[in-house]
């Protein structure tokens, strides 16, 4: 019994030990240094605010507009009338000079570009620029107080992050979807369409062109398209492509600043990557090419571009296509058993 005894006035010091120590919480919060006791009692119940990316939408959902394209074509080969093709899609107001980015399958040979602002104002916009290989096109209006989206250039998207899709799908007004970052791709000007960043958050016809945000509305990407194949036995879900930010603002300035994207080209093939002396073996090397010409060779292992080590093969694409042509770089490669510099006189690509 004297066990039983000790044991009982334990757990009833216990007791009064923690009613003392929640009523003083309660009354001096301070002393709970930054938790709030009141906040994290008060959840506990299941009526606290509910999870909502409202603030991050708010805040980017301004800077997003609906684009609408037209063409004026003939109707057909034996008569003269005209008839409109409208296209639809989203775009992107980078800064307030009235810069817009958007897909350039969007505007693509459109006579009339049309901007629409989530507040109704409507301005006719001017095609700046575009690339191919990213599909990225460049407009402007001329309006001022513009909303522009958050940016962050020093932002790194991270497979897992939730990401919200914010467009125009089938000309329904503005919409928002929601998804997560399936996987991320390269952000250097080599980077082809199946290396953009991957997500589930849904686009459609009329997406084009239109932002990514993380929660805090930072822009993440443009939303570009999703993903297509002929077998229609086995359809395909939640498989949707963005560019990503940091490569869709490299165009973007290439654009504004010289009317086109240049990239650096040096002429060489390769698909076989040797870990083992960290670079890539030589397949093909274009005739009259910067590579051709510097006397590069067919199976020549090249392990440094610029003095830069090698790591994959889209990474050395990367140094080269942001080389300025004419500029001189070094090429460290293996032939043979002899460790060689070649230098070589960077060309543009086109």
């Amino acid at each position: 019994m004297k066990a039983l005894d000790i044991i009982k006035y334990v757990f009833k010091s216990a007791s009064y030990g923690v009613f003392i120590a929640v009523l003083l919480l309660l009354f001096f919060p301070k002393l709970a240094g930054n938790v709030d006791v009141f906040s994290a009692l008060t959840k506990a119940d299941g009526n606290g605010q509910p999870l909502s990316y409202a603030k991050g939408v708010s805040v980017a959902s301004p800077a997003v507009v609906n684009i609408y394209s037209k063409d004026f074509q003939s109707s057909s080969a034996f008569t003269t009338r005209a008839r409109n093709v409208q296209r639809l899609g989203s775009g992107v107001i980078m800064d307030q000079a009235g810069f817009i980015l958007t897909n350039f399958h969007v505007v693509q040979g459109a006579d009339q570009i049309v901007v629409v602002l989530q507040t109704g104002q409507q301005f006719p916009a001017e095609l700046i620029g575009y690339d191919y290989l990213t599909d990225l096109a460049v407009l402007k209006v001329a309006a001022t107080n513009l909303p522009v989206i958050p940016q962050n250039l020093a932002l790194q998207s991270r497979v897992g992050d939730v990401v919200l899709a914010i467009g125009n799908p089938l000309d329904l007004g503005q919409t928002v979807t929601q998804g997560v970052i399936s996987a991320t791709g390269r952000n250097g000007l080599s980077s082809n369409y199946s290396e953009f960043l991957q997500m589930d958050a849904a686009i459609n016809e009329g997406n084009s062109g239109g932002a990514l945000i993380n929660t805090n509305g930072e822009l993440v990407g443009i939303n570009s398209s999703k993903f297509k194949q002929n077998n229609r036995l086995n359809p395909v879900q939640g498989i949707f492509f963005a560019i990503p930010y940091e490569l869709a603002y490299k165009v973007m300035t290439q654009i504004i600043e010289k009317g086109r994207v240049v990239r650096g080209w040096l002429g060489v093939a390769s698909d076989f990557y040797e870990p083992n002396y960290k670079g890539f073996i030589v397949q093909d090397v274009t005739p009259n090419s910067p590579a051709s010409k510097a006397g590069i060779r067919v199976n020549d292992l090249i392990f440094s571009i610029d003095g830069k080590p090698i790591d994959s093969i889209p990474q050395a694409l990367d140094i080269v296509a942001e080389t300025a042509p004419g500029t001189r770089i070094d090429i460290g490669l293996y032939r043979g058993d002899r460790k060689i510099s070649v230098p070589v006189i960077i060309q543009e690509r086109f």
